[in-house]
């Protein structure tokens, strides 16, 4: 449960609660790399980050059992994160899949409120189900800014290209990796984090009035 003068958490899921991009592992272990190469230089230039995500999971024709099986034998969590999820309620925020999220969180014994696509496992080529959504004004890409409204000011934790718009309405910013990058391009004031206890113990500072950098 969250706890009152802490301001309201969101999360990005690959790269962020896992130490790696889960879809990217995925992609490369059962889909085209070469692919996936090409289509990554095409992200807010020829396509949009869905369809760049629904072209690469189409390159993946495994099974989904064999697909988690291997994922949850891979994949890990950033260390902290089933304390953070106990003492601040967040909300993951995906550009990912439920299907490919859900596992690892029974695994970790961790139960959190996620909002992500849908992907739809198919020997022909995975097909990634995408919720209707307008496009927003601020990047023109239907990105994750819709999964926030309603929630007031609110701390945002992310590593990514699809952290970069809804950074931007956080009161409050942890990033790392490429969107460490992309907000230091841009001028934006972030706070670097390693893992999600330094993420919880620089919350707690925030209530009390002095967020550290």
């Amino acid at each position: 449960m969250r706890r009152a003068g802490v301001l309201p958490l969101v999360l990005d899921w690959d790269g962020t609660v896992t130490e790696t991009d889960t879809l990217h592992l995925v992609i490369a272990e059962f889909g085209d790399l070469a692919v996936f190469r090409a289509l990554e230089a095409e992200i807010g230039r020829r396509m949009t980050l869905r369809e760049v995500i629904a072209c690469e999971m189409e390159t993946v024709k495994a099974g989904r059992d064999e697909v988690v099986a291997w994922l949850l034998e891979t994949v890990r969590v950033r260390p902290g994160f089933a304390e953070l999820v106990a003492a601040h309620d967040p909300l993951i925020v995906s550009a990912g899949f439920h299907e490919l999220i859900e596992p690892v969180l029974e695994r970790e014994g961790v139960r959190a409120r996620v909002v992500a696509n849908r992907v739809v496992p198919d020997p022909a080529g995975w097909r990634a189900v995408f919720p209707e959504a307008a496009s927003c004004p601020i990047c023109g890409e239907a990105c994750k800014r819709r999964s926030v409204e309603g929630l007031g000011p609110f701390a945002f934790v992310g590593d990514g290209v699809s952290d970069r718009c809804v950074s931007l309405a956080a009161e409050v910013v942890f990033a790392r990796d490429g969107l460490a990058r992309h907000l230091s391009g841009l001028g934006v004031d972030y706070r670097p984090f390693r893992d999600f206890d330094d993420v919880r113990m620089k919350l707690a500072r925030s209530a009390a009035g002095r967020l550290p950098r």
